[in-house]
């Protein structure tokens, strides 16, 4: 398997202000960035990444990296692939260094917890005020068709990391959890660092980093009202 299907809708309802301070970005290339209490595959977010010139840029992308060759074979568009375990495989591995890699932000997200047969949102975050967080992610420049009535498209695409999953998430969603870094000192390595060090990072947060925070809806924070 390439990517297990979680972490599939999450929210960033901070600003850029908040977001260029924590990640310590120098260029907002975002415009006029709208609050996003549920942000699908395909939606088009904000992430941060290294520019041409070195610089640390906050720039909007598509969720939803190229897919491998095998999961294309019969099919006429390519929707991406939203998180990535395997980084071993060689798929993934061309977009693993440094001027690849990107963080996301993030204020909470969302697995589905089966309660008596329904599928329930559930929402998890740092703590109740929801501060910024970012997934470890990875991008691309990529042509392609996502979408049969777009045609083909060219567009800056991410994903981002999973890993194991911490007791806190484990009980909704056995199978995964996504890769978070709540440390500017974590940014700066998965920013800058080899692969050898950087993929140190690759591992589930902290039990006590993490806590249920919602319950029930597909929008989460204080723009979802």
């Amino acid at each position: 398997m390439e990517a297990v299907h979680i972490c599939n809708l999450y929210s960033i309802t901070k600003g850029q202000t908040a977001i260029l301070e924590f990640t310590r970005a120098m260029r907002d290339r975002t415009g006029n960035m709208p609050p996003l209490p549920g942000v699908f595959p395909d939606t088009i977010a904000p992430v941060v990444r290294n520019g041409e010139d070195g610089v640390r840029e906050l720039t909007m992308a598509r969720w939803g990296m190229p897919s491998p060759k095998f999961a294309l074979e019969g099919k006429k568009t390519d929707p991406g692939v939203t998180n990535i375990r395997q980084t071993n495989s060689p798929h993934w591995r061309r977009w693993l260094g440094p001027a690849s890699r990107c963080v996301v932000p993030v204020t909470s997200f969302c697995e589905y917890d089966t309660i008596e047969g329904k599928k329930v949102p559930t929402w998890f975050a740092k703590d109740e005020s929801r501060p910024l967080m970012v997934f470890a992610g990875i991008w691309t420049n990529w042509t392609s068709v996502r979408k049969v009535k777009e045609g083909e498209v060219n567009a800056d695409l991410y994903g981002f990391l999973t890993t194991e999953p911490n007791a806190v998430v484990g009980p909704i969603h056995p199978k995964a959890m996504p890769v978070i870094l709540t440390e500017p000192d974590e940014i700066d390595v998965w920013m800058r660092a080899e692969w050898a060090e950087a993929s140190v990072l690759q591992r589930p947060l902290l039990d006590d980093m993490l806590r249920i925070v919602s319950r029930g809806e597909r929008k989460d924070g204080e723009a979802a009202n």
